[in-house]
């Protein structure tokens, strides 16, 4: 699927809002049938999992779509905020890490057992 704008997201999870709505109103209508008398347990239960299957399959599908439209949406406006921080970071940066790392790394060195290498 192509990628949509943020117009179009919005539209497509307004209308999945509305559509698990209105599963969730015949779920209810069908425990409403049942209270009346006009549906037995049996037929409550069966016409409620029915709906509930068919709310299920159609989430799954819209969410995985949703889920690589997003995934791509992540990676393409993450790519700005890259180019922003690398933008935003002093050179001398490189150095004060490196300090960190030195010390981290000599700190675990102390705490290793004495007469044992470390491993990779």
């Amino acid at each position: 699927m192509a990628a949509l704008n943020a117009a179009q997201k919005s539209q497509v999870y307004r209308i999945l809002y509305r559509l698990n709505l209105s599963f969730a109103r015949i779920v209810d209508s069908c425990r409403e049938l049942h209270g009346t008398g006009v549906f037995t347990s049996n037929f409550t239960r069966l016409y409620q999992a029915f709906a509930q299957e068919l709310q299920a399959e159609i989430n799954e599908e819209v969410l995985d779509i949703l889920h690589g439209i997003e995934t791509d949406d992540l990676n393409r406006f993450g790519k700005v905020r890259d180019a922003r921080d690398k933008e935003l970071r002093d050179p001398d940066d490189v150095f004060i890490h490196a300090e960190e790392r030195r010390k981290e790394l000599a700190k675990q060195s102390k705490k290793q057992p004495r007469g044992r290498k470390r491993a990779g």
